[in-house]
C-alpha cells in the first residue's frame, strides 16, 4: 500500500462516520492520525458532546473487535484486566479475560476511577500486554485506547498521572458545536431517544483484513528530512525552557510527534512531511505533557497560549 492508498482508505473512513456525526472533524482527523501511527487519544469535553458514539462509530467503521469499560470509583483492576479463576470441574485455574481484550477500547469517564485502576491501562497502552498472576499475556497489535474524560465535574474524580498521561499520542478539547451544527444535530437526532447506537445508522466496515497493517506500515514508511527533524527537537527542547512552564515534554513526545506527522503526510497523500505538519499537530502532543508554572497558573495563562508561542518562537525551516 502506497499513500496515496492510504488517502483513499481515510476518505472512505471520514464519510462514513460523517453518516451519523456532526462536525467534530478534528477529533475524527486526530482519531485516524492515531491509528496509523499506533497511538492512543484522550478525549476531553463536556457531555454530549458525542465523544462515546463517535468512539462507537470509527470502530464499527473499521471492523474492529471493540470493548467499552464505564470507569467508576469502585472499579478494581481485575475488572479491567480478568483474572485468574479456580475451575473446580477440571481442577485448574483458568484465565477469565477481561474487557480488556479487544482491539479498540473505548475507557469511559477515565478520570472517575483511583490512580490504582488507572494504572492498570499503562501496560497495555505502551506494551499491548497485560500481566495477570505473573504471566504476560499479549493483545492484539493494532489495539488502541480512546479514553473520555469531562473536565467539567471536580468532585469524585481523580486526575490521571503524568505517566499515563504522556502515553497518550493527542489530548484533544471537544467543544460544543456551531449553532448551524447544532441545528442539523437536533435535526437529525432529534425525534431518536435513548443512547444513539451506531449500527442503526447503517455505518458498514471500510477496512478489509490486512489494510490497515498496511498502511501503518507505509505511513512509518513515509521519510523525514533532517530539516524537519530538527525542528521537532527543537520544538519539544523548548517546551523544557519555558519560563512559563515547570516541566517540559519527554524525548518520548519528540518521537510521537514525529510519527504523527508522518501520519499526517500520509493521510494528506504525501510521501514527505512538511514542518507544517508537525505546526498542526504540536498543540495536541504537547498540551498534556507539560506543567504551567505557578506564576502562569496565577495569571491565568491556559497552557494552549504558552504552546502557541512557543510555536511561533521556534523557527520553522523553509
Amino acid at each position: 500500500m502506497n499513500v496515496s492508498e492510504v488517502k483513499r482508505l481515510a476518505e472512505a473512513i471520514r464519510h462514513e462516520v460523517r453518516r451519523a456525526i456532526v462536525g467534530q472533524d478534528e477529533a475524527v482527523e486526530l482519531m485516524l492520525i492515531a491509528l496509523f501511527s499506533s497511538g492512543h487519544i484522550l478525549l476531553e469535553g463536556p457531555p454530549g458532546t458525542a465523544k462515546t458514539f463517535l468512539a462507537q462509530c470509527f470502530a464499527r467503521t473499521l471492523g474492529l473487535d471493540f470493548g467499552r469499560i464505564q470507569f467508576t470509583p469502585d472499579l478494581m483492576p481485575g475488572d479491567i484486566l480478568g483474572s485468574n479463576l479456580f475451575n473446580f470441574q477440571t481442577s485448574q485455574f483458568t484465565l477469565t479475560r477481561g474487557p480488556i481484550f479487544c482491539e479498540l477500547l473505548l475507557a469511559d469517564e477515565i478520570n472517575r476511577t483511583p490512580p490504582k485502576t488507572q494504572a492498570a491501562l499503562l501496560e497495555a497502552m505502551q506494551e499491548r500486554s497485560v500481566t495477570i498472576d505473573g504471566e504476560t499475556h499479549r493483545l492484539p497489535p493494532r489495539f488502541m485506547v480512546i479514553a473520555t474524560q469531562n473536565p467539567i465535574e471536580q468532585q469524585g474524580v481523580y486526575p490521571l498521572p503524568e505517566a499515563q498521561l504522556d502515553r497518550f499520542l493527542f489530548k484533544h478539547r471537544m467543544g460544543y458545536p456551531s449553532a448551524e451544527e447544532e441545528m442539523r444535530i437536533v435535526a437529525v437526532h432529534g425525534a431518536r431517544f435513548g443512547a444513539p447506537r451506531a449500527e442503526e445508522w447503517g455505518i458498514t466496515r471500510q477496512v478489509e483484513p490486512g489494510q490497515l497493517d498496511e498502511a501503518v506500515t507505509a505511513t512509518a514508511a513515509v521519510p523525514m528530512v533532517d530539516e524537519v527533524t530538527d525542528y521537532v527537537v527543537r520544538l519539544v527542547r523548548a517546551t523544557r525552557e519555558a519560563p512559563d512552564l515547570e516541566a517540559g515534554a519527554s524525548p518520548r513526545a519528540a518521537a510521537m510527534l514525529a510519527g504523527a506527522a508522518r501520519a499526517r503526510a500520509a493521510l494528506d497523500g504525501r510521501d514527505y512531511v512538511i514542518p507544517d505538519d508537525v505546526k498542526a499537530l504540536a498543540p495536541a502532543v504537547l498540551r498534556h505533557r507539560v506543567l504551567l508554572s505557578a506564576a502562569a497558573e496565577i495569571e491565568g495563562r491556559p497552557v494552549e497560549a504558552v504552546i502557541g508561542r512557543l510555536i511561533e518562537e521556534v523557527g520553522a525551516p523553509r
